[in-house]
C-alpha cells in the first residue's frame, strides 16, 4: 500500500503504518532496538567498545586502534538517549586511558588521541541532545496532526446511526495525515445523515475548508428536519468561508467543494434521500447488481450563485432495499490512472466482483476491494487524496438516533 491510510476494522477508520515503521514509546523518542518492551539500543556501542579493546590487545603493538573508541559515543548518539551517550563518552575516554597506559611508552598513542576521544565524546553527547530534541518536537507535531485528523475524520463507532459502515482514507502525500477529502455520519432525530466530499485544491487551506463544512454538517445534520435545509446550510457555510478568506487577502480564496449529502430516514427504511453537489454519484451495491444514484443538478458547494437562484437544491428520493450498500468515493478512485492513462473503471469492477461473490457487497469487503483495486490500477501511486466509504442499514428497527 502506498502512503498512510485507513482500513476497515470493526466499522472504524484506523490508521495504517508501513510494516517495520518506528513507533513512539511515549517519551519523545522512537522505539529503536527494543526486545520485549525493553530498550537494547545500548548493546551495539558496548559491543563496539569491547571489540576495539580486544582487537587492539591481540594485534601487534604497531597496529593501534585504541583511538577508534571515539566511534563508540558517536554510534550511541544515533540510537541512544542523552545520558546513555554521555555515559559511553566517559567510558570510552577512561577505556582509552587504561588501554593506552598498559603499553610501553614507545607504543602509546599519547595525549593527542586522548583529546580526540574526549572531544569526540562531548560532541557526540551534544549531537544526541539535538537529535532527541528534534524527535520530541516531531512527536509533538505528529500529535497535533493526529488531533486534527481525529477532529476532521472522527472515529465512528460500529453501528453508528444504525448503519454498518467502513472507510478507507488514503492521502496522496505520504507525510500528510489529512487532506481535502472528508466524510462523517451524523445521527439525529430526523434520520442518519452522511456527508462525503472533496475540497478543490490541496494543502492546509483545503483542510481548513473541509473542517468548516464538517462543523456545519454536524450541527445542521442533527437539528434540521429537512435535508434540503442541511444542504442550504452547507452552501452558505462554504460561501461564508470563501468570503472570510477573501477578506484576509489570501490567494487561495477561490475554493469550492464537491460533496454528497445523504439521509437515511428514521420512518422510511426503504428510501434513501440524497443531494449530489457536483460529486461522483454514489453506487448502490447489492447481491442483485450495481446501480448509480441520480446525479441531480446541484452545483458544487460554493458555486450555487452561478445558477441565479437562492432556492435550495432538490432532494432526490431513491428506493433502497434491505441488504444494499451505498458506496461513496472521491475522485482519487475514479480518476486513478494506469500506465496507459486509463481511468479506474469503478462501476464495472464492482459489478464484476459482486457477480462473482455477492458477499463483496458487505461494507468492509466492498471498501477493501475498491481500495486494493484502486492501488493496483495506479501502481500504488496516488495522484489525489482518496476516500472510499460504504454504508448499509442494519437490519431491524433502530428508532430515532439520539446522539
Amino acid at each position: 500500500m502506498s502512503g498512510r491510510g485507513r482500513t476497515p476494522v470493526g466499522g472504524r477508520a484506523v490508521r495504517l503504518l508501513p510494516p517495520g515503521s518506528v513507533t513512539d514509546r511515549g517519551d519523545g523518542r522512537p522505539q529503536i532496538l527494543r526486545v520485549r518492551g525493553r530498550s537494547v539500543a545500548w548493546v551495539p556501542p558496548l559491543v563496539l567498545l569491547i571489540a576495539i579493546v580486544v582487537i587492539d590487545y591481540n594485534t601487534a603493538r604497531e597496529f593501534r586502534i585504541i583511538s577508534w573508541l571515539v566511534l563508540v559515543p558517536g554510534i550511541s548518539a544515533a540510537i541512544c538517549g542523552v545520558w546513555t551517550t554521555a555515559g559511553f563518552a566517559v567510558l570510552a575516554t577512561l577505556t582509552y586511558l587504561v588501554g593506552d597506559s598498559v603499553l610501553p611508552n614507545e607504543y602509546q598513542a599519547g595525549p593527542a588521541d586522548f583529546m580526540l576521544s574526549a572531544i569526540g565524546g562531548t560532541l557526540a553527547t551534544l549531537a544526541c541532545a539535538v537529535r532527541v530534541r528534534a524527535e520530541r518536537r516531531g512527536t509533538h507535531l505528529a500529535d497535533v496532526t493526529e488531533t486534527i485528523r481525529r477532529t476532521m475524520l472522527r472515529p465512528l463507532p460500529p453501528g453508528w446511526g444504525g448503519l454498518d459502515h467502513a472507510a478507507v482514507y488514503l492521502t496522496a502525500d505520504e507525510q500528510a495525515e489529512v487532506g481535502g477529502d472528508f466524510y462523517d455520519i451524523q445521527p439525529g432525530p430526523h434520520g442518519t445523515r452522511v456527508l462525503v466530499g472533496d475540497v478543490q485544491g490541496k494543502g492546509l487551506s483545503a483542510v481548513e475548508a473541509a473542517a468548516a463544512l464538517l462543523s456545519t454538517f454536524r450541527e445542521a445534520g442533527y437539528h434540521e428536519a429537512d435535508l434540503a435545509t442541511v444542504a442550504e446550510r452547507l452552501e452558505i457555510r462554504m460561501v461564508r468561508h470563501v468570503a472570510h478568506v477573501n477578506a484576509l487577502g489570501r490567494e487561495d480564496a477561490d475554493r469550492f467543494a464537491t460533496a454528497v449529502l445523504l439521509n437515511f430516514p428514521v420512518n422510511d427504511p426503504d428510501t434513501l434521500e440524497s443531494v449530489v453537489f457536483g460529486h461522483d454519484p454514489p453506487l448502490i451495491v447489492g447481491a442483485d447488481g450495481v446501480r448509480q444514484l441520480p446525479p441531480g443538478d446541484a452545483l458544487p458547494l460554493g458555486l450555487a450563485a452561478l445558477t441565479g437562484t437562492t432556492a435550495p437544491p432538490p432532494v432526490l428520493r431513491t428506493p433502497l432495499a434491505a441488504g444494499e450498500t451505498v458506496l461513496l468515493t472521491t475522485d482519487g478512485v475514479t480518476e486513478a490512472r494506469d500506465g496507459d492513462d486509463v481511468f479506474y473503471p469503478l462501476a464495472t469492477e464492482v459489478t464484476r466482483a459482486v457477480a462473482a461473490d455477492p458477499r463483496i457487497a458487505e461494507p468492509a469487503r466492498l471498501v477493501a476491494f475498491v481500495r486494493d483495486g484502486t492501488l493496483r490500477h495506479c501502481g500504488g501511486v496516488l495522484a489525489d487524496d482518496t476516500t472510499v466509504f460504504a454504508l448499509r442499514r442494519r437490519p431491524g428497527p433502530t428508532g430515532p438516533p439520539r446522539s
